[in-house]
């Protein structure tokens, strides 16, 4: 069975992207080595990814070419008239019990690449196994939270904790107890 993993930077007060949804402000963290913060290898561990699709749009208006290509990609949205691309399989309903479906699947694991709506519904639903998370040096005054909404209590693990000379610190946790209220 395939995990899911939740691999994301997050700001110092939990913000994963600004108000308008960019992550503009990763670049305003030096990182004069310029570290991968093992992402070469996480990547490599992943087959899937799945993503919201106002993540999805957001990568799409960077204007580079698409960054997961090699890997299956889907987006959930609630808009059904998304057409599927070459790369992207646009899925606009019952959410829950595809993605139940694709973890049962053989093969690498699936990436949850975001945004905060997606994490909580994922979450809630008991579907995420680990949290890759990587705390960034910066404080944002506004912005979209890991979880958005009201995400369940979960009990987490922590497996792993790595700080980088550029102040990140990459957090591994594996969800231990899922749905507790």
């Amino acid at each position: 069975m395939k995990k899911i993993k939740l691999y994301i930077a997050m700001s110092l007060n939990g913000k994963i992207a600004s108000k308008d949804g960019s992550v503009d402000w990763l670049g305003a963290i030096p990182n004069p080595d310029q570290l991968d913060y093992g992402y070469t290898e996480f990547y490599d561990t992943i087959d899937t990814t799945i993503q919201g699709y106002s993540t999805y749009k957001q990568i799409m208006d960077w204007e580079i070419e698409f960054p997961y290509a090699g890997k299956k990609n889907y987006v959930l949205t609630r808009d059904r008239d998304r057409k599927n691309t070459e790369r992207v399989t646009f899925i606009s309903k019952d959410h829950i019990d595809f993605i139940r479906r694709l973890k049962e699947q053989d093969g690498k694991d699936i990436w949850l690449i975001g945004g905060g709506q997606v994490n909580t519904m994922l979450l809630n639903a008991g579907l995420i196994d680990e949290l890759h998370i990587y705390l960034m040096p910066i404080i944002l005054s506004e912005g979209i939270r890991l979880f958005e909404a009201l995400p369940m209590k979960t009990l987490l693990e922590l497996n792993t904790v790595k700080s980088f000379p550029t102040g990140v610190v990459e957090m591994i946790y594996k969800v231990t107890e899922k749905n507790k209220d």
